[in-house]
């Protein structure tokens, strides 16, 4: 399996869509789905009806939808924009660079 551009903890931008622009930290990565659960990133209302048994109100509540990882790039801190992941090879370990400035990603 490739290695992965993206991973848990990057900063994204939102490349399209109604939240395009905005940025979030990835929470976590569905690999066979292609898909990535973005913190403050497409809000979902969810509606539930009150439980009277367990106590639980209902209501409608917000909730993080999945994104489709192509709709995502990674956001570059130095230059403020998206960016495009780079591999490299240093000291013997396979490193992820940004393409546009050459610096290691954290």
């Amino acid at each position: 399996m490739a290695a992965k551009k993206i991973r848990c903890g990057d900063e994204v931008i939102m490349l399209n869509g109604k939240d395009k622009g905005k940025i979030g930290k990835v929470q976590c990565i569905f690999s066979l789905k292609n898909r990535a659960m973005i913190s403050g990133i497409n809000l979902m209302k969810k509606h539930k009806k009150p439980v009277p048994d367990k106590n639980q109100p209902g209501g409608i509540f917000k909730k993080e939808a999945s994104v489709d990882l192509s709709n995502i790039a990674i956001f570059n801190p130095d230059c403020k924009k998206a960016d495009k992941v780079v591999f490299k090879i240093k000291d013997g370990k396979k490193i992820r660079v940004f393409k546009s400035s050459g610096n290691v990603i954290k």
